[in-house]
């Protein structure tokens, strides 16, 4: 990670003029970056960088985020979903360009986590998703968690910047995004409760079961042993979608 913020400052860039390219200056709201998005054919991880339209009362600290995904290739034998993405209810309001790109061969995708970053790229928080934002085919969270060390890029071209940027950053928050997958779960059951009569994962109250802030500084200091770690952050006051624990309701 260390790396990869120094080359980025060497090239004046950030993780969003990467992900951005080639692409005309300004970015659309729910358009998917890169054009194609990122796939790659060895490890099956997937991810895009999108924003939502913002609303006039939102937050500013969030610029947009990248969704990060494992296809049905990456997940290994015996790891089942509990649902898989065409038990969707057909009226269900999904939001417009939530779902990735059909990569690969099979039909199942994994969300895994999204990571959120301010107007210069820097990552100030991480989130798990309702299953309707994307259209995944839904994991437990105790066998998503293994599936976080199999974030890499192995194709025959060298990883890109931004490849290497998400690979560190997910080794990092590796134990902060299982930690988010259980409070996920967890989000989702309590919600089933309160709501027994509605679809869990179709209902549109319910968008982001779980969310933190992070300190990318602190947490490489922490790595370097400079400082001891923080504890993981609650929540993230930040975030400006509506979340299980306290936005929307």
């Amino acid at each position: 990670m260390r790396q990869c913020r120094a080359e980025l400052a060497a090239r004046g860039s950030t993780v969003i003029d990467e992900v951005l390219g080639a692409a005309p200056a300004g970015i659309e709201d729910w358009r998917h970056y890169p054009a194609g998005e990122a796939y790659d054919p060895r490890t099956h991880v997937q991810y895009f960088y999108h924003r939502h339209a913002r609303a006039a009362a939102a937050p500013v600290e969030e610029s947009g985020h990248f969704h990060l995904f494992l296809r049905g290739e990456g997940i290994p034998p015996g790891v089942s979903p509990l649902l898989f993405a065409d038990s969707a209810v057909a009226a269900a309001p999904l939001p417009p360009q939530s779902a990735p790109l059909r990569r690969g061969r099979r039909e199942e995708v994994c969300h895994l986590v999204a990571i959120s970053v301010d107007a210069a790229g820097e990552p100030g928080g991480l989130f798990t998703t309702n299953r309707w934002v994307t259209g995944e085919a839904w994991y437990r969270a105790e066998d998503m968690i293994p599936l976080i060390a199999r974030i890499r890029f192995d194709a025959a071209r060298p990883p890109s910047l931004l490849d290497r940027w998400i690979a560190a950053l997910v080794q990092l928050y590796a134990a902060d995004i299982a930690e988010l997958l259980r409070r996920r779960d967890k989000s989702v059951l309590d919600w089933r409760w309160r709501w027994p009569r509605r679809n869990v994962f179709e209902d549109p109250r319910l968008e982001i079961p779980s969310h933190c802030a992070i300190d990318l500084d602190a947490r490489l200091a922490a790595a370097a042993g400079e400082v001891a770690p923080a504890a993981m952050p609650a929540i993230w006051r930040g975030f400006p979608l509506a979340a299980a624990d306290g936005w929307g309701r």
